[in-house]
Order: structure tokens, then C-alpha cells, then sequence
């Protein structure tokens, strides 16, 4: 009879370690012994790095854009110009505020790690059982476990009792939150019991083997504090900071050259007065360039995101969580507690066919056969499907082990030897009285004399990685004949609403990956139920030297999950697949998961999780199940799209504000007055911020950055408002003789043409964000009100101020015709570069961003990506001409067919007449 195996994962006990294990049982170590190895090995806690707050506030003051605003910042002070470099130290502080306390993650998963620890032990020290201190256990140490007890240290089992006895028993242990199993486990004499591990049934003595960071859950504690990896989101915004920071110093240091020695504003002035003169023209230049509302509107629009999810129970703890979570592309979820509900069901039993039993008679059968109040995950399974499933439990008065029509007379509790539970019942409308067993498939079927199908069907289940048990009971007076009622099958079962979830993930582009720690047969079972392959990978391959890196990832990628995995499979799984460029997403509920939890991209902790699991993730789950997750992602998906078309619009804007001031400046010595480019920042960007609840397209594939894209497109579009900037200032400056000067009341027209370009540069490029909103035509989703009101309430703003002037701004009055003008040409200009928007969007491929920006990783991708293509190609033309030769063959076997049925003699007319038949 085939039956599934538990296997432990093997834990190496060095040499020297191994001398120090021989403990005597009742005498334990010495204070001295405690001491002394106490020094060697530390104490059995984790031990904590904290992070000093303050240095951590000042760290968000780093980065490309943050190092342009304290430029500014500094020069605006030593120009005391305190209008700008208050508004400028005034978002670098809001912007370092919102990092701080929306996004510090407090270094709690070390402390919930922690505290998963016992607190208290029983251990043998100077021949005395004593309580002790857990985090005082070493190495050595005799501990005493029983019943509900939390495991305090790696240790190995005694087979011993806790008075001394040997014990050929068991310890029944739940190791489920830390390797994933979804079944208690069996462990006797010679075992590893771990760390954080529930004693479930059964008591024993045990030596303490490992303590502290070396434990079992120690190791998980240290994969998750060697974690410090820089986020995706992070990693974008750097790139589009690093190179707005590079354009920018480039044109700020040319411009200092060309206005201090090649151009100067004043030939005849010292040295000094020319670099003072040219430092303010590259403040003006960098105040222009700065992206000021970047980083303050990505996290406000992933603020108000994360308030959408908190509605839907998904609770985001890491607001730049959000964004990674759109670009998910495989989503790596553990079995058991996650997929599944982490709790033995009754599934589809056997019921012998040599008397017609029902799943009725079975469950009763076995319920007289169960100890009434166990806390068994077995029994528990078995009394709850009875309670539910037989009529005549259901309808009790009282919800206890008595049973309408029956007594139970005598129970015998399982027992290590005979591996069965047994009751003496009586019916009490006849009198009659019977046994009813119910334990190890093999001993039942031995019992009744054997029963090849009852086998079969046990070999069934265990090839499915199903729970088997017998159910018999007596048939004769003499209560010693036993007869088959068939074999109870138990499993974790999957959650309701976890193939639906599956499904959904997979129409939005997602590969579901299941990991657990159970056995593959367990593995492959789950996924069939969940509608997955059954292409479940053994996780100790992971680890295999002899396996090329590249092969092993080819695997993680084709399989559709992994088994028999320990947190540091789990952790390798989410490290190679992001070395593939995947961006992984990772859910989990136990301390086993903690690990892989922070090292994936987006750590996705769900209901009912450890506090270890809670306090890796960036995102909480508050409903059961995985079906919030969807949720999850289209509405992370919508927010990506908010902050690509922002981002979109605040780089072409930047482009366009750099290549405009430095030819400007360069050329014709012209620019605007700092307080009107400060105002065009601020006030465009505060009202951009309702981007935030704009309407947004949902991809239904993962979204990507594609950086390349991203930068050609800015430039394009900045380009193109650069030019039709200039013609606003040739036509202003030469068709209508406005001069180039700023406002003095003894130069006519003085300061129009700045007001007239500030209105042009506030509103051309803000219309712009109308046709970066989506990657088709504007019009074919509609913005949301807010967002239109928002938008055009700044620009009428700024139009009026033109058009009146207000001195306070250094705005001059331009009239309603030329303030209703720039505003409707800027319109027609939104409208013209969506159109070129749409093409190079239609156009762009991975080739042409190799071609435009060539790198060696990007060439080696290419290469591979053409060689998979033209495999794929020769694969398919080769089918096509085996699918030929088939098709041939089959068009002549039915010819061949056809020519030796017609030689065949034809049966006369009178051998088919109905009389001929009937006779």
C-alpha cells in the first residue's frame, strides 16, 4: 500500500557543534555550562539593527531632483532673493515629510520575528526541572515539550519523557507557519523540532541544538535583514532625475562660460560682476529645469491610491508599492493558508462496494470512532463533516458527542501501536451493539481480512497527496468481525474565490506561481483543483551546483510552482526570476514566507497573517482569500497610468523650459522674471495634483516604465513647444516691436513680451498633460471634471494676470486680445502634438530603443529575444510540414480504405428486407 511521506529537511550539525549535544536527560548543564557557551554563542534571540530616525529624515533629502532644489534653494539665499528660496525650501521639506511618514516602513518584521519566540522554557539545569528564560537557552540545553507549548530553540527530540521514561511516542508539531505545510507532522526519537513550531499532541524531552540567528526562523530573519534593496519605483525616479540633472548641469555650466567670457551681458564689467550676473541667469536656468512637484505629485497620487485600496480591505503600508504592483508580471503565492483555507477538509471518500454504504454511514461510523474535545486537525476535520453532512447530527438539540439513538459505551484513543481509535456502540432502538474503528488505512484493511479496491482507492489518494483513513465496523454479535465502510479522504482544500482569482490574474497578464511546503504530490493535487498545470518543480533543485544559473531560471519560469520549498527557496525563487527582469510579487502568510516577502518587489501579506508576514509586506490584505488582489492591481494599474502621463508632461515641459531660456538668454539676452517661473511651477503643478482622481485607461498587460520611450517622446514634444515658443517671441518681438527689456516705466511696451511668453509657457505645455494622459488620441477617454477644472481654472489665472497685470508677479497688462490668443493657440497646439504623440507611440519597438539607445544589455536582450523568435519560427514551419505529411498519409489511408471496401461483393437487396432480419 502506497502511502505519502512526510520529508524533513535535512539541518547539518557540525562537528564541534555535535560534542556539545550529549547532554544527560535529568541532569541538564550546569550554571557554569550556561555561562561559558552562553559567551560562544550569544543569547537565543535575534538581534536588531535600529535605523536613527533623524538620519533618516535626512536621507529623503537625497537624490538627482532633491540636489537641483537645495542648488536653487542655496543660490536663491546668496542672492537673497527670499521669495524663491522660501518656496523652494518649502518643498523640499514637504516633499522629505511625505517620504518620512508615508513611507518609513519601521524596521518591525526583526521584532514580530521576534516575538513569535516562547518567552518562558522547561529545562533541565543542575539536575533540576526549572523555568527559564527562553532567550537564556544554549546549545545543550535538556528542554521538557508538551501540549501547547511554542518551541524555544532548534532542538532535537529525546525519546524520552519528561520524567526520564524512554517513549517510543510521537510529538505531533505544526510547523505550518514556518515551512508551509498545510498538515501537522509526526516527529519522534532523532528529529528536528524548530523553533516558533506549536506542540500539538504528545510530550518528550529534547536537546537544544541551535539558538538564535542559527535557528530555523533565525535564518529567515537574517534573509530579511540583508534585504535593503532600492525599490523599482525608486530606481525610475533616480533614472528620470539623473537625466534631467544631467541636461541641466550640461546647459547651466555652458551658459556660465558664454555669459561670463564668450557673451557677456556687460563687456566692461569686472569678472565678479560678470559671474554674479551669470550665476543668476543659471538660477533662473535651474529654477526652470526643476521638476519642483515631481516627487510631492507621485506621492500624493499614490496617497489617494492607497486610500481607494484601504475601501477595497487592501491595505498599502509602502505607497511606491502601488506603482510595482501594476508591474507585476508573475505573481509567486504560497499554498497553504493563502490559496488554500489552512485547514483539513473531508473530500470525496471511498465507500466500499460490497454493501451499499453512504458518505452517511461512513461519517457517522467515523464520528463514534472520534475522541470528543480533541484539538487533532484530523478529528476536527472529521467531527465538523459529520456535524454538517449527517442528518442525524444535525439535528441535535445540543451541539455535543451524544447522538440521537445511540451510546456510545466505551472509546479507546489512538495510540502509537495500534494506529486506530475504536468505540463500543450501542443503537438504542434494537439493543444491538457493534465496534467502530477508524485509523491507518493499512491496519483497517488488515482488519478486515483485506480489500483490494479499498487499496486501490488508498494508493489513489496518496498519489494525489490526500489524507487516507479506514473506517470499519463489527457485523457479527461476537463483535469481532470487521467489515469495510469505506476510506475517508482529507485535504487543505482551495479557497472559493482562488481559481476564479487565478484566472482573472492570467487575463491581466499575470503568471501565477504556487510555492509550497508541502510534498509535490500535495503540490500538483492544488493546482489541478485550481485550474493550473501540474508542472510543480521540487525545490531542492534550486539549490543544485550542477545546474547552470540560466537553466534554473528557464525552469522558474516555465514551472507552475514549487514544492517542498524552506524561506530560503522561497527567497531564491523571487531572486532569480528577478534577475530575468521580472517584477515580482510575492504573497504569504506565515513567518516561513517574511523573507521572500520583503525581497519581492511587491510583499502582499494576506488575512489571518503572522505578525512577521505583515510586518515584511508593503501590502495587507484585510478580506480572506486572494480576490482583492485583482482589485489591487486594476486600480494600481489606473494610478501607473496618472503617474506615467505626469511624468510625461513634467519632462517635456522641463526640455522645453531648458532649450527655450538657454538659446533665450544665449541668443537675445531675454528671460522671465524668477517669480513668474516659480509661479508657472507651483501653480501648473498644484493644480496637476488632481491627477490624482483623474480617469484613467486600465492596461491589460503589466505596465513598464520603457525609459527610452518615456525620454525620446519628452524630447520630441519639448522640442516642439521650444519652436512654437520662439514663434510666439519672434512674432511678439518683431512683428509687434515689443522689446526684450523687463517693465520700466520710461520704455514704452516694456515687459510685455515676458508676460506674453510667461502665458504661452504656463499654458501650452499644461494643455499638453491633456494628450499625455493616454497612450491613443485625447478624446477617446474622457478626463474627469475635477481634472478639467483644475487644469483650465490655472490657466484662466494666469490669463487674466496677463491680461490686467499685476505688479507683484512682474506681470505687465498684454490686453484681452493677445491673453484670449496665446490661450486658444495653445489649444490648437495640444491637439496637434497628441497627433504626433499617437504616432511615435504607434511606431516605437524594442528594435528602435536598441537602435536609439544602444547599451550591452540591451543588445544581449535583443539577441536573445530574436533567437527565441527565430526558434520559434523554425518550430512552427517544421510542424507545418509534419502536420503535411500527416494530413498525406491520412488522404491515403482513406483512399486505400475506400478502393478495398468497393472490391468487396455488395449483400443483395433481399439479405437487408426487414423480413429477412426479423426471421
Amino acid at each position: 500500500m502506497e502511502e505519502a511521506v512526510h520529508v524533513e529537511v535535512a539541518d547539518d550539525i557540525p562537528p564541534e557543534l555535535e560534542a556539545l549535544l550529549h547532554t544527560e536527560a535529568l541532569h541538564g548543564l550546569t550554571d557554569a555550562e550556561v555561562q561559558e557557551r552562553t559567551a560562544k554563542f550569544g543569547l537565543n534571540e535575534i538581534p536588531e539593527n535600529k535605523t536613527n530616525p533623524f538620519l533618516k529624515f535626512l536621507s529623503y533629502f537625497l537624490g538627482p531632483i532633491s540636489y537641483l532644489l537645495e542648488i536653487a534653494c542655496i543660490l536663491s539665499g546668496v542672492f537673497q532673493d527670499w521669495v524663491d528660496f522660501g518656496i523652494l525650501l518649502g518643498v523640499l521639506i514637504i516633499n522629505a515629510c511625505i517620504g518620512f511618514f508615508e513611507e518609513a516602513r519601521a524596521e518591525s518584521a526583526l521584532d514580530a520575528l521576534k516575538n513569535t519566540l516562547a518567552l518562558k522554557s522547561r529545562c533541565w539545569r543542575n539536575s533540576k526541572l526549572v523555568e527559564v528564560d527562553s532567550n537564556t537557552l544554549v546549545p545543550g540545553d535538556i528542554i521538557a515539550l508538551r501540549l501547547g507549548d511554542i518551541i524555544p530553540a532548534d532542538c532535537r527530540l529525546l525519546g524520552v519523557g519528561v520524567t526520564g521514561e524512554v517513549t517510543e511516542g510521537t510529538l505531533q508539531i505544526d510547523q505550518s507557519a514556518l515551512t508551509g505545510e498545510s498538515l501537522p507532522v509526526q516527529k519522534g526519537k532523532g528529529s528536528t523540532a524548530y523553533s516558533s513550531a506549536i506542540v500539538k499532541q504528545g510530550q518528550m524531552l529534547a536537546v537544544v541544538t541551535k539558538t538564535g540567528i542559527n535557528t530555523y526562523i533565525g535564518r529567515a530573519a537574517n534573509l530579511i535583514s540583508i534585504t535593503t534593496e532600492e525599490g523599482h519605483f525608486q530606481k525610475i525616479i533616480n533614472s528620470i532625475g539623473n537625466f534631467l540633472v544631467l541636461i541641466t548641469c550640461v546647459m547651466a555650466a555652458a551658459l556660465f562660460f558664454i555669459r561670463v567670457w564668450a557673451v557677456p551681458q556687460d563687456k566692461d564689467a569686472t569678472l565678479g560682476k560678470k559671474v554674479e550676473k551669470a550665476l543668476l541667469e543659471v538660477l533662473v536656468l535651474t529654477v526652470a529645469a526643476i521638476p519642483v512637484g515631481l516627487p510631492t505629485i507621485m506621492s500624493v497620487t499614490m496617497a489617494v491610491g492607497a486610500s481607494q485600496l484601504a475601501k477595497k480591505q487592501v491595505i498599502v503600508k509602502r505607497l511606491t508599492a502601488i506603482e510595482e504592483l501594476a508591474s507585476v508580471s508573475i505573481l509567486c503565492s504560497d499554498k497553504t493558508g493563502t490559496l488554500t483555507l489552512n485547514q483539513l477538509s473531508f473530500d470525496v471518500p471511498y465507500l466500499s462496494n460490497k454493501v451499499p454504504y453512504t458518505e452517511q454511514d461512513l461519517l457517522l461510523t467515523s464520528f463514534f470512532a472520534s475522541e470528543p474535545g480533541a484539538q487533532d486537525a484530523i478529528e476536527s476535520a472529521i467531527r465538523g463533516a459529520a456535524q454538517t453532512r449527517v442528518t442525524v447530527l444535525k439535528e441535535r438539540a445540543e451541539v455535543d458527542h451524544n447522538i440521537p439513538g445511540y451510546k456510545v459505551n466505551n472509546f479507546i484513543p489512538f495510540n502509537p501501536t495500534s494506529k486506530y481509535t475504536e468505540a463500543t456502540v450501542t443503537d438504542l432502538a434494537t439493543g444491538k451493539q457493534f465496534r467502530c474503528i477508524k485509523g491507518a488505512p493499512q491496519v483497517i484493511v488488515r482488519m478486515v481480512g483485506g480489500h483490494d479496491e479499498a487499496t486501490k482507492a488508498v494508493n489513489d489518494f496518496a498519489r494525489r497527496g490526500l489524507r487516507a483513513l479506514g473506517v470499519a465496523i463489527t457485523v457479527d454479535d461476537a463483535m469481532t468481525k470487521f467489515e469495510m465502510v469505506g476510506m475517508i479522504s482529507l485535504l487543505d482544500p482551495p479557497r472559493p474565490d482562488s481559481a476564479h482569482t487565478i484566472e482573472e490574474c492570467r487575463k491581466l497578464g499575470i503568471q501565477v506561481k504556487m510555492i509550497t511546503g508541502d510534498q509535490q504530490i500535495i503540490g500538483k493535487e492544488v493546482a489541478h483543483r485550481l485550474g493550473m498545470h501540474r508542472t510543480i518543480l521540487d525545490a531542492t533543485k534550486l539549490i543544485d551546483d550542477t545546474i547552470d544559473e540560466e537553466a534554473l531560471i528557464d525552469r522558474c519560469e516555465k514551472c507552475d510552482g514549487f514544492a517542498q520549498v524552506i524561506p530560503e527557496h522561497k527567497y531564491k525563487v523571487v531572486e532569480l526570476l528577478q534577475k530575468r527582469g521580472y517584477l515580482v510579487g510575492m504573497t504569504g502568510d506565515g513567518v516561513n514566507d517574511a523573507p521572500a516577502l520583503k525581497k519581492a518587489n511587491v510583499g502582499i501579506a494576506v488575512e489571518g497573517c503572522t505578525d512577521a508576514a505583515r510586518s515584511a509586506a508593503d501590502i495587507v490584505l484585510l478580506a480572506a482569500g486572494l480576490s482583492t488582489i485583482v482589485d489591487g492591481v486594476k486600480t494600481s494599474r489606473a494610478i501607473f497610468q496618472r503617474m506615467r502621463s505626469y511624468a510625461l508632461y513634467r519632462i517635456a515641459s522641463t526640455i522645453h523650459f531648458l532649450l527655450f531660456f538657454f538659446i533665450s538668454i544665449c541668443a537675445f539676452g531675454f528671460s522671465l522674471p524668477p517669480i513668474l517661473i516659480i509661479l508657472i511651477a507651483v501653480l501648473n503643478d498644484a493644480a496637476t495634483l488632481v491627477i490624482s482622481v483623474d480617469n484613467a485607461q486600465i492596461s491589460q498587460r503589466p505596465d513598464k516604465w520603457r525609459l527610452g520611450q518615456l525620454l525620446t517622446l519628452s524630447f520630441v514634444l519639448g522640442l516642439l513647444l521650444m519652436i512654437i515658443s520662439f514663434i510666439h517671441f519672434f512674432v511678439a518681438k518683431d512683428a509687434f516691436g515689443y522689446p526684450v527689456d523687463a517693465y520700466d516705466e520710461n520704455i514704452e511696451n516694456s515687459g510685455k513680451l515676458q508676460t506674453i511668453m510667461y502665458l504661452q509657457i504656463s499654458s501650452c505645455p499644461h494643455f499638453v498633460i491633456f494628450s499625455t494622459r493616454l497612450p491613443g488620441y485625447f478624446y477617446e477617454n474622457t478626463p474627469s471634471l475635477t481634472f478639467i477644472l483644475a487644469v483650465a481654472g490655472t490657466q484662466v489665472f494666469a490669463m487674466l494676470m496677463s491680461i490686467f497685470g499685476i505688479r507683484f508677479f512682474d506681470a505687465t497688462a498684454i490686453g484681452w486680445g493677445w491673453g484670449v490668443g496665446v490661450l486658444a493657440i495653445s489649444t490648437l497646439m495640444f491637439m496637434l502634438l497628441d497627433i504626433v504623440k499617437v504616432m511615435i507611440f504607434r511606431h516605437w519597438s524594442f528594435e528602435l530603443t536598441v537602435k536609439m539607445y544602444p547599451t550591452k544589455a540591451r543588445k544581449a536582450i535583443l539577441e536573445e529575444r530574436m533567437a527565441k523568435q527565430e526558434a520559434k519560427l523554425r518550430a512552427k514551419g517544421n510542424m507545418a510540414k509534419v502536420r503535411k505529411v500527416l494530413y498525406i498519409s491520412m488522404g491515403l489511408l482513406s483512399f486505400k480504405k475506400a478502393a478495398e471496401a468497393g472490391t468487396k461483393k455488395w449483400p443483395s437487396k433481399e439479405a437487408n428486407s426487414p423480413s429477412r432480419i426479423v426471421n
